[in-house]
């Protein structure tokens, strides 16, 4: 959908007319005529009063022109799904799990970073990635270059046992140390590493997590 169109739905859905729009917005009926009739396009500051309005990102409000992706746990990103801040502006940039309310949530953010500052936060990651790299020897597994700070609900992924029984191995209330990484011999599957402070974690699966199953859970 087009802006135009986009902003008409919204504003009929809530059950304003143009006038009663651009009294919210501190613009013009004509304005907002305008806007529906895709003869102009709001400026930045009133897209930011239309999403705080309509509770809708201004990436839907421009008719989703990006993939957004949040910049801390790389989880694909949708209006549900987006953080706001304080004052109940959308940022665009983090979920809602990796930040709220104008701060980060997560507890490997705020140890390293209020304790040490960004320096010892990025050794850890440093010291991790050593590890996968030369205490694993999983077969098809790539070298791993970089870590992301991950939720535990949208990586800890349900294992089946040998002996019939479905577990997992994570908190979907923390967070960890992760990335996907493409097998070397190709197909369908990929790999999953996690870590933190007590063990590395690599699983395979295939798209869209079906399918995991662990291939190697070492403590450090």
């Amino acid at each position: 959908m087009k802006t135009k169109d986009i902003i008409l739905e919204l504003r009929t859905k809530k059950g304003l007319s143009q006038d009663e729009l651009a009294e919210k917005v501190f613009v013009t009926r004509q304005a907002v005529s305008r806007w529906e009739n895709g003869e102009t396009t709001p400026n930045i500051e009133t897209l930011k009063l239309l999403s705080k309005l309509f509770d809708v990102s201004i990436n839907t409000l421009l008719g989703s022109p990006q993939r957004l992706v949040c910049q801390c746990c790389g989880m694909p990103l949708e209006d549900s799904d987006i953080s706001k801040e304080v004052d109940g502006v959308f940022n665009e940039e983090y979920c809602k799990w990796c930040y709220a309310d104008g701060d980060f949530t997560l507890d490997f953010w705020k140890q390293y970073v209020g304790v040490g500052g960004k320096e010892k936060f990025e050794e850890f990651k440093q010291q991790l990635i050593e590890e996968f790299n030369t205490l694993l020897h999983v077969e098809g597994l790539p070298e791993v270059k970089d870590l992301n700070v991950l939720s535990g609900s949208f990586i800890n992924l349900e294992y089946r046992l040998p002996n019939g029984e479905v577990v997992k191995f994570l908190d979907d209330k923390a967070t960890y140390l992760g990335n996907q990484l493409e097998c070397e011999f190709g197909g369908d599957r990929c790999f999953g590493i996690a870590a933190n402070m007590e063990f590395l974690l690599v699983c395979s699966y295939e798209e869209n997590g079906e399918n995991p199953e662990l291939v190697v859970y070492k403590k450090r």
